[in-house]
């Protein structure tokens, strides 16, 4: 056997096949619940994968998943690796021109898709030459397009549950669509092998990496169940449908929403007894604490283990508020991305004074992107990764070029964010290069600053941008979201509390006050949005000011 996923997945289903795997939870106020055991999971993933064989899919085809999170999305990914297809996740956001896009540059052979998108899929079809095979989710909506799609109940029907299936590789491939906030999106393509080393830690988040592929399930019959990891953000979000499958590696169960509702992902952690919640940054752990002082007060949130977040940190403020909350609870703020998997976890004392410090894996260094070299103590340079990375971009043998490289024998992969390294080989994360605001010549990176407007009390959420400017040649603009029943917030009580925080070249020189902060379904920052309103709004007040 090798470190091929379906493999590994199908020798954990051979030793605990009657524990549940799988809980999914549709909300608000449904009360539609569906339970998998390993055995009924794996099964179910079977009829899928034969379908799609018996459908004409070759090893190696690519099969895009435009799904909500659902027991579908799971049981497809995993029907995908039994049979040899590539999953390939596509953001359901995406809007006809994006989804042409992204079916065109994936190569895609075969759609996955819930009914709701229908419209959307049927007007994207004519111009994706190569997707040949539907297979759809649910009752469309009253009035939509006609399509030559199966439907998933009858594509499950068709197909055996048993496995019968050929033998797979370790070379295998993932596909992970990142969200293009720098661009449009791009397909990173791992390897599994690799990708269960560097994403899904060897089989074993808290512990060793297994050193053979038997030594998986062995663990996993000789521990025990009772845990469950709740991935709250959408599983098109690679962090999520990796959280779902370290949880399968481990033996342990997962439990999914349709959707991210504060109230019922608490309702959730004290029904199912959740063990261990995987969020996005602010945006997700504020929201379950305005629950938990409000409509959730009580909940018994006792088999709470931890928290963790990805793609986005938990700022200290807030961490501090749900710790008051629920205070066995363990936050971590974990570092990773599409290209490197798991990085590290933030240090203790990661805050507004310090900085998004970092414990990085012996894989992890700063270097000159430049010579690849490791830079010198308090010096900048970019986080590269090594060993177990991707093959590359797919599609885009340039930008492979420019983040991938080789030295010293190994791959690497040079990530998008700038960093320092200090004696003790504590990294402090300065923020993606292609976000730093330049202004007067000093680099102001937006995460840094958040972090302080964060800690203001009438500040909920917030994003930082650079506005073009005459004199700093950008100049830093806040964009924030208040607190309900804050005060009017002003910028010199802004500037005054961020003077406490950051250096003065830093501090926001613009304050734009809006009703909600636009972010991914995930919670990541969307800094373009950010850079829109703060431009509009210095262009408005500009023209306030000559029209006076």
């Amino acid at each position: 056997m090798e470190y091929n996923l379906a493999d590994l997945f199908e020798s954990v289903v051979d030793v605990v096949p009657d524990r549940e795997a799988l809980v999914y939870v549709d909300h608000p106020g449904t009360g539609t619940e569906r339970r998998l055991t390993y055995a009924a999971l794996d099964a179910a993933a079977n009829r899928l994968a034969h379908h799609l064989i018996d459908s004409g899919l070759r090893p190696g085809e690519h099969l895009g998943l435009h799904l909500y999170n659902g027991v579908e999305y799971l049981q497809t990914g995993l029907a995908c690796l039994k049979a040899r297809l590539v999953p390939v996740n596509v953001n359901y956001r995406y809007v006809e021109e994006e989804l042409v896009y992204l079916y065109r540059d994936a190569d895609l052979a075969a759609l996955v898709f819930d009914a709701e998108f229908t419209e959307r899929v049927a007007a994207a079809l004519p111009r994706t030459e190569k997707l040949r095979h539907l297979v759809r989710v649910g009752t469309p909506p009253a009035g939509a397009p006609a399509l030559d799609a199966v439907e998933f109940t009858q594509a499950e029907a068709d197909g055996s549950p048993e496995r019968g299936f050929g033998e797979r590789s370790a070379d295998d491939l993932f596909i992970i669509y990142t969200g293009g906030t720098t661009g449009m999106p791009k397909g990173v393509m791992w390897r599994q092998e690799d990708l269960f080393f560097a994403g899904l830690f060897g089989g074993d988040p808290a512990g060793d990496p297994v050193t053979r592929p038997e030594e998986l399930a062995e663990k996993v019959a000789a521990g025990g169940g009772g845990l469950t990891f709740f991935p709250t953000p959408p599983l098109m979000h690679g962090t999520s449908t990796l959280t779902s499958f370290v949880a399968f590696n481990y033996g342990q169960r997962v439990a999914i929403h349709r959707k991210y509702v504060p109230e019922e992902v608490l309702r959730t952690i004290e029904k199912e007894k959740v063990s261990s919640v995987s969020l996005v940054g602010d945006a997700m752990l504020r929201p379950l604490i305005d629950a938990l002082n409000g409509p959730c007060k009580g909940t018994d949130m006792s088999s709470l283990f931890s928290v963790s977040s990805s793609g986005a940190i938990m700022s200290e403020t807030v961490r501090a508020e749900f710790q008051a909350l629920v205070p066995n609870v363990l936050l971590l703020n974990n570092f990773g991305s599409s290209e490197s998997g798991s990085n590290g976890k933030a240090t203790d004392d990661s805050g507004p004074e310090k900085g998004f410090r970092l414990e990085v894996n012996e894989r992890t260094r700063v270097v000159d992107p430049a010579t690849y070299e490791p830079v010198a103590v308090g010096e900048p340079g970019r986080l590269a990764q090594r060993g177990h990375v991707p093959l590359g971009y797919y599609n885009d043998e340039r930008k492979t070029a420019e983040t991938f490289f080789q030295k010293d024998g190994e791959r690497w992969v040079l990530l998008g964010d700038m960093a320092t390294v200090d004696e003790q080989g504590i990294v402090t994360v300065l923020g993606r290069g292609s976000q730093c605001i330049n202004s007067g010549g000093e680099k102001v990176y937006p995460e840094e600053v958040e972090q302080a407007l964060k800690s203001h009390p009438d500040v909920y959420d917030a994003l930082v941008a650079g506005v073009p400017d005459p004199k700093w040649g950008n100049h830093v603009a806040a964009v924030v979201q208040l607190r309900d029943g804050a005060d009017e917030l002003t910028l010199d009580a802004v500037q005054s509390h961020c003077r406490t925080h950051v250096a003065g070249y830093k501090i926001p020189r613009q304050l734009v006050v809006t009703d909600r902060i636009q972010r991914s379904p995930s919670g990541k920052a969307d800094y373009r949005w950010a850079k829109a309103v703060a431009v509009e709004a210095d262009a408005v007040g500009a023209e306030a000011d000559a029209a006076g």
